[in-house]
């Protein structure tokens, strides 16, 4: 709905004169947006004339072929603007995927760091109270104790 609300929007200015108007259907989405939320918004507008992949299913099947591609990169010689390419096209992908089953990205991501903040702070917790740094613990021990605050949530 919103997407049809912007291209009415668009379709008044244009009638107006309005030298704003945009000029593509996708030159009106704000390039400050957060990079995730703007993907989102990208691929809602392309898929609004049916620029779009028919199944979720499509959309995972693409994620793994960037991660192919991105595997190809981390494994072969270094090529950062290779990696950055990758990297971006695999997000963009994601992005799309929760377009598909109706989720924000932005939010989902940021779901996604308060838990990691919150399990990472336990994490701190109990290494402290252990008497160690985590410096001194190997990345086993720093797993096994992960995976206990995990438990405990």
């Amino acid at each position: 709905m919103r997407t049809r609300w912007e291209e009415i929007k668009a379709l008044e200015k244009t009638a107006r004169g309005d030298s704003a108007a945009p000029k593509t259907l996708l030159s009106g989405i704000a390039a400050a947006l957060p990079a995730l939320l703007r993907a989102h918004h990208i691929g809602t507008r392309a898929a609004s004339v049916g620029f779009d992949w028919a199944r979720a299913e499509d959309v995972v099947e693409k994620i793994q072929e960037e991660v192919n591609e991105l595997r190809e990169v981390v494994d072969g010689p270094a090529d950062p603007a290779r990696a950055e390419e990758e990297m971006g096209d695999l997000l963009f992908a994601i992005a799309n995927l929760a377009r598909h089953l109706g989720i924000e990205p932005e939010t989902a991501l940021r779901k996604a760091n308060d838990k990691f903040t919150r399990r990472f702070g336990t994490l701190e917790r109990t290494v402290a109270e252990s008497g160690r740094t985590m410096h001194q613990m190997s990345l086993e021990e720093l797993e096994q104790e992960w995976q206990r605050a995990k438990t405990h949530e």
